[in-house]
């Protein structure tokens, strides 16, 4: 793995000196490179500077430009308005700077240079309930923030919190007690089986709850035999766990995403914690008694009625809520697992509980300065009427159905574009399945996770405008160049002076690494999203303006354009992959 220095970092490493140089008593000033509709970059760091040392920033910026000199990384450097520098690189150096990029598997991106440990708490269903349209945001945005900050060296440790733990389980447990056949063995059945199995115990259990009195009373009975771990109990409800898990699994692979088995860590796992974590609050003074209940009081939070609000570490009744359960989880996730960053993918509804559950972390000690906790809450997924997506008879969308529905329609897009080159029976369906997740997913993805986006199947499977869709057919087109180019092979040509459409597409085929970077450490994948879609973009401008296969400039320009073609192919699906997205090699 070879680290490529960037054109931004070099220009702006060769202005900082020719910076200190003409102006000693500046220090290590920052020349505040950007890029420019009227350059490649521009530097306006000389108009501060010379306002703070009471100076001319233009008399500035012609001392710096005079430093700089003959400079093979430059191609023209000007002096603009009160005092910018516009600054164009040279055709060669963007074309070596790529193709030091294109000699390493990594393209050139640099790991981390302090990486941490980070938990990332996404994708959190619960047990004997169906996965609906709501789970899917926490889904994707974990895994791609996952997979982006894999990618830069950082070691994550997933954990799906799934809700696993509650009174309902009583009603549940006697349910099947007193019907032992109404739950077949997990390993017996497919997701859908499982899942149907589960919704047919529930309704019935429920149905009893609701109408018998005796039952309900040995259901209740039953949630104390549970949280006092009694063995028969605690088989059963682990059998609802696993028949959930079947279901969890099913849909996981629809969303194309990797769900390890011991990374599934539900509220029941720190059910032995949670007495010890309301002791350590209560003896160190950061959670008080009031009114019999165990709670953690907040100035800068206050209510209607202007009174503080409390979090609820334990109820009055010695009961256990979800506070206790975060705040153990964030124990078991420092002390155990040596996390250095906590990141929480949750509903940005929940904002105000995690503010208060860091807070009280931090109180106790358990978060320091050396630690860090983010709350990612994300959006809600809005239907065309702008309110939250519902089914025509106003139930909440089964996330099965939604993928299910969003590959069918991708497939009959596939089906139509793919008699023009071929695809079998086989591909289409592939390919369909493969267009459709992408595009429910990059929806999301390319939308920033706080705001709330409609959901438009129809918008999402389209050939035009910010899809994946729009990427996917990007990459295939590359892919069909190669198949159609015969002998010729991508190879960089320096000495070739470069068209504007392969300029722009150069210059940004270099940004890679630094959008990535900043999208990962500012968890904000819609920013890698953007990215692509202008890569794909600036690409489709290029193939309309330059010729790749019968480059006018003869053999050695259709070598330099594949060189482009391969590199941007690279790219994309690089970064596709990062989001969790496949590029389909025909289309």
């Amino acid at each position: 793995m070879a680290s490529v220095t960037s054109l931004a970092a070099s220009v702006h490493q060769r202005v900082a000196d020719a910076l200190s140089a003409a102006l000693p008593e500046a220090g290590a000033a920052d020349p505040l490179l950007r890029r420019s509709d009227r350059a490649d970059f521009q530097a306006n760091g000389m108009l501060a500077l010379a306002k703070k040392l009471k100076g001319n920033p233009r008399e500035l910026a012609t001392k710096v430009v005079a430093e700089i000199g003959e400079n093979p990384l430059f191609k023209e450097v000007e002096v603009s308005g009160p005092g910018f520098l516009n600054i164009t690189v040279t055709d060669r150096a963007i074309i070596q700077t790529l193709d030091a990029r294109a000699a390493d598997d990594r393209l050139g991106v640099p790991f981390k240079e302090q990486p941490g440990v980070t938990v990332i708490d996404y994708a959190q269903p619960n047990v004997a309930k169906e996965m609906h349209v709501g789970h899917l945001r926490s889904a994707v945005i974990g895994d791609a923030l996952r997979h982006m900050l894999d990618f830069t060296g950082e070691r994550t440790i997933g954990r799906h919190h799934i809700g696993d733990w509650g009174t309902q389980f009583g009603m549940l447990i006697q349910y099947l007690i007193e019907n032992p056949g109404e739950l077949a063995p997990a390993a017996d059945v497919d997701g859908e089986q499982a899942m149907s199995n589960l919704n047919r115990v529930y309704k019935a259990s429920r149905a009893v709850f609701d109408s018998d009195e005796q039952f309900k009373e040995r259901a209740r009975k039953r949630v104390v035999a549970l949280q006092s771990g009694d063995a028969e109990t605690l088989a059963l409800w682990q059998r609802f766990v696993d028949e959930s898990k079947v279901y969890f699994y099913s849909v996981f692979e629809k969303l194309d995403m990797e769900i390890r088995d011991d990374e599934i860590v539900g509220e029941s796992a720190y059910n032995d914690m949670m007495a010890e974590t309301a002791r350590l609050l209560e003896e160190s003074g950061v959670a008080v008694r009031s009114e019999g209940a165990l709670v953690v009081f907040f100035d800068e939070i206050r209510g209607k009625d202007d009174q503080p609000v409390p979090l609820i570490v334990q109820k009055a009744d010695g009961g256990f809520g979800y506070a206790a359960s975060d705040l153990s989880a964030i124990r078991n996730r420092v002390f155990d697992l040596k996390a250095t960053t906590l990141l929480y993918v949750v509903d940005v509804r929940q904002s105000l509980h995690f503010r208060m559950v860091f807070e009280t972390a931090r109180r106790a000690g358990w978060l320091t300065d050396g630690i860090t906790a983010h709350n990612m809450g994300y959006g809600t997924v809005l239907g065309a009427d702008g309110k939250p997506f519902k089914t025509r008879a106003g139930e909440t969308v089964r996330l099965e159905d939604l993928l299910d529905e969003a590959a069918g329609r991708a497939t009959t897009v596939v089906r139509e574009k793919g008699a023009a080159v071929g695809l079998t029976e086989q591909e289409i369906i592939e390919n369909g399945a493969q267009v459709g997740i992408g595009a429910v997913k990059y929806a999301d993805l390319s939308t920033s996770a706080s705001r709330d986006y409609k959901f438009d199947l129809d918008q999402m499977v389209s050939l035009n405008g910010d899809t994946s869709v729009y990427l996917q057919y990007a990459y295939a087109r590359i892919r069909s160049i190669f198949r159609k180019a015969g002998d010729a092979a991508p190879a960089a040509h320096p000495e070739l002076p470069l068209a504007p459409a392969e300029r722009a597409l150069g210059l940004h085929l270099d940004q890679f690494g630094e959008v990535l970077a900043e999208a990962a450490a500012s968890y904000e994948p819609h920013k890698l999203a953007a990215y692509l879609y202008s890569l794909a973009s600036l690409f489709t401008t290029f193939y309309d303006q330059c010729p790749v296969l019968k480059a006018e400039g003869g053999p050695d320009q259709v070598a330099g354009r594949l060189f482009l073609c391969d590199l941007t192919a690279r790219t994309l699906h690089q970064g596709m992959a990062l989001l969790g997205i496949r590029t389909p090699e025909r289309l």
